[in-house]
């Protein structure tokens, strides 16, 4: 099995959390929420290097923020902004 560094294993522990997150939303949201959290992971695979651990380390910072404002049980819909 490969090892992954500890960035790249916070970087999938954010992602499972956002997955976690869209499960809690109403079934009729959840796939708007999911196409989000995914469009969001992929275009920064895409973007960012593996190797610029700043960007990485700022863009985890932002997912987090991010994850936690979604998670509220007050928010029942994407918007598609932010």
């Amino acid at each position: 099995m490969a090892r992954i560094s500890g960035l790249a294993r916070d970087v999938f522990s954010l992602y499972r959390m956002c997955l976690r997150e869209v499960s809690k939303k109403p079934a009729d949201t959840q796939e708007a929420f999911l196409r989000h959290v995914q469009s969001e992971f992929r275009k920064y695979a895409r973007e960012v290097p593996k190797k610029d651990f700043a960007t990485i380390e700022l863009l985890l910072r932002r997912g987090k923020r991010r994850m936690e404002v979604y998670s509220d049980p007050g928010v029942k819909r994407f918007t598609g902004a932010g």
